[in-house]
């Protein structure tokens, strides 16, 4: 048995006027002994920057190895998981909604979707890449430091967001557990299927088909994940069949059966989930730091 590693997280909302771009902004602090790698896997998402103070992650989106990643590591929309190993650092994660990506980010969704890319050089996303250089001042403030992250990115608070109506709109419609198939959701925005699929894929990442089902699945694994109670079949989303559909899902987003990942710790990925609905308020508040122990 390694030596404990304690895992830290804190949240902190967008200014107001960022509030429709950003999901959240948050830092992981990962304090143990040098050397020691601590992983975990990250469900689909929306797009994500993530700011390392200390040694960079390593990173694997669907199979396959992980490889070292960048001090700036971003990711477009995803539909697969990310495998990902972090050592002793602190990480400031800033989750990307649709529409912010439209505001912020010049390049199409769907060709940025599924990998992760140095952010300091890539050119979709050089408005964020200064934002390494001022979190960082050597004070480990968190408070302070989310301020820096809100001060800069209020700077583009009024670029123009083409077709933001449309957007937030397929984005409600999209997380609506009423709506079910690309019929009901184009006719929830009243757009004919080729124009949703040119939205979705511009601005989401993928075919408003995809973007659904992922929808259903995420919606059953977060359940599952804030409810140790439960068994998969509590935790389906009602849109699904039955237990052999999601599992097929599973293995398509996740790489693995659900078995195998309910076996694992989520030493990061379950503290942020629960510290997240924590400060909603969908959850009595949880002691943290969490401290979990890792066999060699």
């Amino acid at each position: 048995m390694s030596p404990d590693c304690t895992i830290t997280v804190h949240f902190f909302q967008p200014a107001p006027r960022l509030a429709p771009y950003f999901t959240a902004f948050y830092l992981t602090e990962i304090d143990g002994p040098p050397g020691l790698l601590v992983d975990d896997y990250l469900h689909p998402e929306w797009a994500a920057l993530r700011f390392t103070q200390g040694t960079p992650p390593v990173a694997s989106v669907g199979p396959g190895a992980m490889r070292p990643q960048w001090p700036f590591v971003a990711n477009g929309p995803t539909s697969k998981t990310i495998h990902f190993g972090v050592e002793k650092s602190r990480i400031w994660g800033i989750g990307l909604q649709p529409a912010g990506w439209a505001k912020f980010v010049p390049a199409p969704a769907n060709t940025l979707a599924n990998l992760t890319v140095d952010g300091a050089a890539h050119p979709a996303f050089a408005r964020f890449a200064p934002l390494r250089g001022l979190i960082f001042d050597g004070n480990d403030d968190p408070a302070a430091e989310a301020a820096r992250i809100n001060a800069h990115l209020v700077n583009f608070a009024d670029l123009p967001v083409p077709s933001e109506d449309q957007i937030v709109a397929c984005h409600a419609a999209v997380l609506d557990p009423e709506v079910a198939t690309v019929v009901e959701l184009g006719e929830r925005l009243n757009l004919p299927i080729h124009s949703l699929e040119r939205l979705t894929r511009r601005y989401f990442g993928f075919s408003p088909k995809l973007l659904l089902r992922r929808q259903r699945f995420l919606r059953s694994v977060a359940q599952f994940m804030l409810d140790p109670t439960l068994k998969w079949i509590g935790a389906l989303d009602g849109q699904y069949h039955d237990q052999a559909q999601f599992v097929r899902d599973f293995k398509a987003f996740m790489g693995m059966s659900p078995r195998r990942y309910a076996a694992m710790p989520h030493p990061i990925l379950r503290p942020i989930l629960r510290q997240r609905m924590a400060d909603a308020g969908a959850l009595a508040p949880i002691d943290l730091p969490t401290v979990a122990r890792y066999a060699d």
